[in-house]
């Protein structure tokens, strides 16, 4: 068993994302990133799946007031200034045809933070979230650029080290990060890829 669960309300990143005004604390993930990784350089549009209730949508927003924003979530999201939102389920075909519709089928960035709805059962819970990691990176490959740049959450499980092969045989260059406004005891972590090469091999040919 792990360690007791400290009370959110004590925990670093819960209060200061209370007191910025964030709508989760996971936007301080999000910001830690942008920053080491220079994610938004050379950006103009960028796709945010799963982005209920908006705590990486509003920093999106914040770090750059002038790129362009296409947020999906399966639940509702409270309006965000020119963010464009769409209601779906990123693992159905409809949702992913009115994804390609909005953006005009191209984007510089994929940015994905999704997470199932938890049952309590951690194979299932774990294959679930693998299965919206891999949708990330399929809506990546369709959409991106030679250059473009996906970054999804993955929960370290079974099937873990199969998602990271299949990731490197897509895209040009896959990196694990995990940002400090993670909990260390966490089996998440988040996957950067950049470079999808199906996209590149077929600008080639």
């Amino acid at each position: 068993m792990g360690k007791p669960k400290k009370p959110r309300k004590k925990e670093h990143y819960y209060r200061a994302a209370k007191a910025k005004g964030y709508r989760a604390r996971s936007a301080y993930k999000l910001k830690q990133i942008v920053k080491k990784h220079k994610l938004l350089s050379d950006v103009d549009r960028v796709l945010d799946l799963c982005s209920s209730p908006g705590g990486w949508t509003q920093v999106l927003r914040e770090l750059d007031s002038s790129i362009e924003i296409v947020a999906v979530d399966l639940n509702p999201m409270g309006p965000i200034e020119r963010v464009n939102f769409i209601q779906g389920d990123i693992l159905s075909p409809e949702t992913v045809e009115e994804i390609r519709r909005v953006t005009g089928g191209s984007v510089d960035l994929v940015v994905s933070d999704c997470s199932p709805r938890v049952t309590g059962n951690w194979e299932l819970d774990v294959a679930r979230q693998l299965s919206l990691a891999e949708a990330t990176l399929r809506i990546g490959l369709d959409l991106l650029g030679s250059g473009g740049r996906v970054l999804t959450k993955v929960f370290q499980g079974s099937g873990f080290q199969e998602f990271l092969q299949s990731a490197r045989s897509e895209y040009d260059s896959v990196r694990l990060v995990k940002p400090d406004a993670s909990r260390k005891t966490s089996a998440e972590i988040y996957l950067l890829a950049t470079g999808p090469l199906k996209k590149s091999e077929g600008k080639e040919a």
